[in-house]
């Protein structure tokens, strides 16, 4: 089943990462936006915005975040008010991406907005951010319509010599073309894994780049269905563009690949986005995830870190 976008649409950007991605998705879809941070350092001055302040911690917890983000969900609520579809913009291997998505998508999903999500996942090396983030996409993937997950370490497996930067570059560059495809493009109603490549390669590279990075997110048989969007495909020559037709219908199947082509580059590539069913590396990210929602204590609120003014140190 597909997702359909209405109108008006708001896109809120959480943190830094999400903040910039939201501004400057705003514009494609004619859409209003909203940033929430705990550094107001993130925000811009022609945008509304919502302080998640932690007082005196200068250095908050993912937990003391998120028990923070709680206090202000009246001002969310009261913001995403007279809204049909929200588009939550987050960067999960972040303090306050992993904080507050969970919080901001329980509130949209509590007030029945059509609700997509963009999560972006850290790099292996990133090991302290590893489990924060599988806990809050796992919450993310309940409360949305629709959740598109990018993961920057598979990215830098097919492309070990890129840097860090280059991968967020990259990451971003996905993110807002399909952003942009949302008024064309049909985009299933489950969770769908987000792929790309890096510059510089011709249109068969890039295919298999993104091929590689899909399969190490999910195993073949999880994907069903892709959309593949071949950027700059005016400037391909068209048998180049039947190759890799015949290439991704053999692997995917004819019936579960389609092919979008887009003039809006210079340089050509091809930027995948796979609906999947089952399984994903994410979910071996918190390694308690594999206990059934209906057998876990404390799935309703997310674990948190509130002060409860007793007289107690509080160790944050």
């Amino acid at each position: 089943m597909s997702f359909n976008v209405k109108e008006p649409v708001l896109i809120i950007g959480l943190g830094g990462v999400g903040s910039k991605l939201a501004i400057k998705s705003k514009d494609a879809l004619n859409s209003d936006c909203l940033e929430i941070s705990n550094n107001p350092k993130d925000f811009s001055n022609e945008n509304p915005s919502i302080h998640v302040s932690t007082d005196s911690i200068i250095n908050p917890s993912v937990q003391l975040i998120r028990g923070s983000t709680y206090k202000v969900s009246q001002d969310i609520k009261s913001k995403i008010e007279g809204y049909s579809t929200v588009i939550l913009m987050s960067n999960l291997a972040g303090k306050a991406g992993s904080a507050m998505a969970p919080v901001v998508s329980e509130i949209c999903k509590e007030a029945d907005k059509g609700l997509i999500s963009f999560a972006i996942m850290p790099f292996k090396y990133e090991k302290d951010r590893i489990f924060n983030s599988g806990v809050s996409l796992k919450r993310i993937r309940a409360n949305s319509d629709c959740t598109i997950v990018l993961d920057n370490d598979s990215l830098l497996e097919s492309n070990p010599d890129l840097s860090p930067k280059a991968c967020y570059e990259i990451a971003n560059g996905a993110i807002l073309h399909v952003v942009e495809s949302l008024g064309t493009s049909e985009i299933s109603s489950e969770t769908n894994i987000l792929t790309s490549s890096k510059e510089g390669q011709n249109i068969e590279e890039s295919l298999r780049d993104s091929l590689k990075m899909l399969y190490g997110n999910t195993p073949s048989n999880a994907v069903k269905r892709s959309m593949i969007y071949v950027v700059g495909g005016n400037n391909i020559p068209a048998g180049v563009l039947n190759s890799i037709t015949n290439l991704t219908s053999g692997i995917l199947s004819e019936s579960n690949s389609q092919i979008d082509m887009s003039s809006t580059a210079d340089e050509a590539k091809v930027i995948m986005l796979s609906s999947i069913q089952g399984m994903t590396k994410f979910d071996n990210y918190d390694p308690l995830g594999m206990i059934p929602q209906e057998n876990t204590l404390d799935w309703t609120t997310p674990d948190c870190s509130l002060d409860c003014k007793l007289d107690l140190y509080q160790l944050e």
